[in-house]
């Protein structure tokens, strides 16, 4: 015959500890990111205004360099699973 598998509600689902928890940005990564939109912004004003030297520099530093670092860049206490 078949086996009876059951499980309550309780060993059916995981429990997090809380301390484990961690917000995924910090304020050092919306700071990054509100620069890098700003600097994106500025260099489509300037590539309208037809600056046509710096405007490309200001967007690909936005696009390639601040908002992938506002991305991966991690800050805050070190713990022992991360290291």
């Amino acid at each position: 015959m078949a086996k009876d598998i059951t499980k309550t509600a309780e060993e059916s689902i995981e429990t997090v500890p809380q301390e484990d928890v961690r917000a995924p940005f910090s304020l050092v990564n919306y700071i990054l990111f509100g620069s890098g939109l700003l600097d994106i912004i500025i260099g489509w004003l300037l590539l309208r205004g037809g600056h046509i030297t710096i405007a490309p520099v200001m967007l690909i530093l936005g696009y390639c360099v601040i908002i992938p670092l506002a991305i991966i860049l991690r800050t805050g206490p070190k713990t022992e699973a991360s290291e």
